[in-house]
């Protein structure tokens, strides 16, 4: 039951269900007219996105840590930390009453969320950590640059949009973790490690010199 509760969570955060909600949030945010908010939420989105992703082609190419070290640092818990966290804070019209309130919502996501991945055994605490350091920064850093809340918008409507596509989109999943493992050991950052393609052992971004995920650390939903 526990865990098909953590299922349940974790799903909300897998990133087919808060990319919608981001671009939900953003078309919302143009049509109600608040275009410094826009800006804001797309570049910071984007910046979190990107950050997320580079540190998964480092991690697994270069294979930093071990088993319980850092493997493959959390995209689900880095972008729902980042995009409900951001969504909270444009909720609140103060600019520094919406930055509190955007950090604490993104620390409270990142907390959840990393829970459940380390329960389902597809993350390491580490993996959970970074990932929601970089949520956090970015749900923080989008409030401060989105500045105070115009008069009269109604605010309610971005609120629904995001909890319609929410649900809608709940239960779907997006298995990039795979796809990304073959870039980072293909292409690029490989060749920017030390140690040359000989030293990686049998599983994919793991370093012969560092102990291996066993195999029920490697579901193809990590991410």
């Amino acid at each position: 039951m526990v865990t098909a509760a953590a299922r349940f969570v974790t799903d909300f955060a897998d990133q087919a269900v808060v990319l919608p909600v981001a671009l939900a949030v953003l078309l919302a945010l143009g049509l109600l007219g608040w275009r410094q908010a826009a800006l804001a939420w797309g570049v910071c989105v984007a910046a979190t996105l990107g950050s997320t992703l580079l540190l998964k082609l480092v991690v697994m190419a270069c294979a930093v840590g071990g088993a319980e070290g850092l493997v493959s640092p959390s995209g689900h818990t880095a972008c729902a930390a980042c995009v409900y966290g951001g969504a909270a804070g444009l909720l609140v019209r103060a600019r520094r009453s919406g930055i509190a309130a955007a950090g604490l919502t993104a620390a409270g996501v990142a907390c959840l969320v990393g829970l459940t991945r380390v329960w389902l055994g597809v993350h390491t605490l580490a993996d959970v950590c970074v990932g929601g350091a970089v949520g956090l920064a970015g749900a923080s850093a989008m409030r401060a640059a989105a500045g105070e809340r115009p008069h009269g918008l109604a605010m309610w409507r971005l609120g629904a949009a995001a909890l319609a596509v929410m649900l809608l989109f709940h239960g779907r999943r997006l298995d990039a973790e795979p796809r990304l493992r073959w870039a980072a050991l293909r292409f690029w950052p490989h060749s920017l490690c030390p140690a040359g393609p000989e030293m990686f052992n049998a599983t994919p971004g793991v370093h012969a010199t560092a102990p291996a995920l066993p195999p029920e650390r490697l579901k193809p939903e990590v991410d």
